[in-house]
């Protein structure tokens, strides 16, 4: 049975897990179900694929942080918008999209990602 509301939960620890707290075997091993799909082209399929792309990201990066800003959940969908901030002054707007099995287990993901621009054409910023 989908649950929105525990879907959301888990997205939010997922990605705090992986990206903030560096640790993405802890992150697989507890929130993803039987596959993981990657539609992101940067990252293998497969957890495997998912592990190795983030312990490079923490040793390569280290002080990498994400900050959830909103989360969007609709059936077995979240969407995380967050502001991504890497070492060098790198800012990101990325938009996440998780689908989740029966049994609140992530198994797919999506993703896009916008630089943070210097300037911008008004003063609303990107969240």
């Amino acid at each position: 049975m989908t649950n929105p509301e525990l879907n959301t939960k888990n997205a939010v620890a997922f990605y705090e897990m992986m990206f903030n707290d560096c640790e993405p075997e802890k992150a697989i091993e507890t929130y993803v179900g039987d596959e993981y799909i990657q539609h992101n082209p940067h990252v293998e399929s497969g957890k495997q694929g998912f592990i190795d792309y983030f312990n490079r990201m923490a040793r390569d990066y280290p002080g990498k942080k994400v900050i959830v800003k909103r989360t969007v959940a609709q059936a077995n969908h979240v969407v995380l918008h967050c502001h991504q901030i890497w070492p060098d002054n790198l800012e990101y707007a990325g938009i996440d999209i998780f689908r989740f099995d029966d049994n609140g287990k992530i198994v797919e993901h999506w993703d896009v990602l916008q630089e943070l621009p210097e300037h911008s054409a008004h003063d609303n910023g990107m969240f």
